[in-house]
């Protein structure tokens, strides 16, 4: 039994994706012992992220301004954009390193069942993107999962006959992964995604 401050706060931590109720309890205990600057400096975080956080106005992913800092990078090649579901998926090829241009983030993917259709998701500013900033290739970096690769085929179609090279991410067995544990999906991707090895 904890007494009602601290139950409401691991509850409301408790609630939080990834954080199970030990998880919970043990911020909870963390933050009571707290010095007070640690407290206020979260709490004015907390207070302050819907307010001081924005969506580009370019390609909506999540920024403090009116642009991302991959859109108002210049050095960046305006001419590949890389559209994704979720703005964590722009933060996962960031950290890859191997990607220089911009991105388009679709803030979900094509879900029939869940009425998740094209007008709920950011295609159509997509589409208008292309030729006022000069894209030339479209790369769909969208989840291997049925969804994902229904929003891939779904934009496929919808952007090959306007002139823009729609290529896909491959996606396969991890590196370091042992064939004989990969399950059929992933190895016959791999399959399909393979290339031409230099001499």
């Amino acid at each position: 039994m904890l007494p009602g401050h601290l139950q409401s706060l691991v509850d409301e931590l408790g609630a939080l994706p990834g954080i199970g109720p030990k998880s919970a309890q043990r911020i909870a205990f963390h933050l009571l012992q707290a010095p007070p600057d640690q407290l206020r400096r979260l709490s004015d975080a907390v207070a302050s992220l819907q307010e001081g956080t924005r969506l580009c106005s370019r390609c909506f992913n999540i920024s403090d301004s009116e642009l991302c800092a991959a859109c108002s990078d210049p050095a960046r090649d305006a001419s590949a954009v890389c559209v994704v579901e979720d703005p964590k998926d722009v933060i996962a090829i960031e950290r890859s390193g191997s990607f220089r241009g911009r991105y388009h983030v679709l803030h979900g993917a094509l879900n029939l069942i869940d009425g998740v259709g094209p007008d709920r998701l950011k295609m159509a500013e997509l589409l208008s993107r292309l030729e006022p900033e000069g894209i030339t290739e479209v790369i769909l970096c969208t989840n291997p999962t049925v969804e994902g690769d229904a929003t891939a085929a779904y934009l496929a179609r919808q952007l090959k006959p306007l002139g823009v090279r729609v290529t896909r991410i491959a996606s396969g067995l991890p590196v370091g992964g042992d064939i004989e544990y990969a399950d059929e999906v992933t190895l016959g991707r791999a399959l399909a995604g393979r290339h031409e090895m230099d001499g």
